[in-house]
């Protein structure tokens, strides 16, 4: 199986590596200016990493796509913290995308992890003695809520709330936070007040993740966070008195 297909064409982003368009819901699946490995490690992979350090370390990846949270997750732990324990679950709805992946164009940081992708894209699943990955094939609401307390980290990297919306409701992050522990952390490449207020309203702590070049995204907790930049929900709540969350009823 190819990877471009009916739904699916290769595009090439400003770092060089590349993502996908995606016919089905119009959008890439990683902005194309910040490149699709620099999105993930940036936005998702080191922030997370520099605020967890634990010796086994579960994550939640919303949701699996071409792979890139995940992949980029294995390569950078092992560059930087070989000896830690990483288990990966995945939700993704799209099967024929998983399947072809064996055959996608992935950056030259993840040559080492061709015989994962195999596995993954065949199977569905990797274990070996410091990794363990579960890709879920199915709706992403159904699997969150198979877990409480579970995950150390969660990637909320699914498809725009404009494209997606399913999966930016109040609702959906209330289980979100059911599945998460205390000391959790989220990151999403969104800053749409409509997202963070989802996750305020369900106990997040919101924090702007800001760095040189890349635009800014958000990082949320149930705990609170030192040395990051909180955003002051009540304030802008007060300023956009007229917006809600989304909700499931409106869906």
């Amino acid at each position: 199986m190819s990877f471009n297909d009916e739904l699916h064409t290769l595009t090439l982003s400003d770092d060089g590596s590349y993502t996908a368009y995606s016919k089905e819901y119009d959008e890439h699946y990683h902005s194309t200016k910040d490149g699709a490995l620099f999105e993930s490690l940036k936005k998702h992979v080191i922030p997370a990493f520099e605020l967890v350090h634990k010796e086994s370390v579960d994550i939640l990846d919303i949701c699996y796509g071409l792979g890139f949270n995940t992949l980029a997750t294995i390569w950078y732990y092992r560059q930087n913290r070989p000896d830690t324990k990483l288990n990966i679950y995945s939700p993704e709805l799209d099967a024929s995308l998983v399947k072809s992946l064996e055959n996608f164009s992935y950056p030259k940081e993840f040559e080492k992890l061709k015989n994962i992708i195999i596995t993954l894209s065949r199977e569905g699943v990797y274990e070996d003695e410091r990794l363990y990955v579960e890709i879920f094939l199915d709706d992403a609401r159904k699997y969150v809520k198979k877990f409480t307390d579970k995950f150390d980290i969660v990637y909320q990297d699914a498809f725009s709330p404009s494209t997606n919306p399913v999966l930016w409701t109040k609702e959906y992050f209330s289980d979100i936070a059911n599945a998460v522990k205390e000391g959790g952390i989220l990151t999403t490449y969104s800053i749409a007040f409509k997202t963070r207020l989802a996750l305020y309203e369900n106990g997040f702590n919101i924090y702007i993740n800001v760095g040189e070049e890349y635009r800014d995204a958000t990082l949320a907790s149930l705990s609170k966070l030192e040395g990051l930049k909180e955003v002051d929900m009540p304030h802008k709540i007060s300023c956009n008195s007229t917006l809600h969350s989304l909700r499931d009823s409106e869906l």
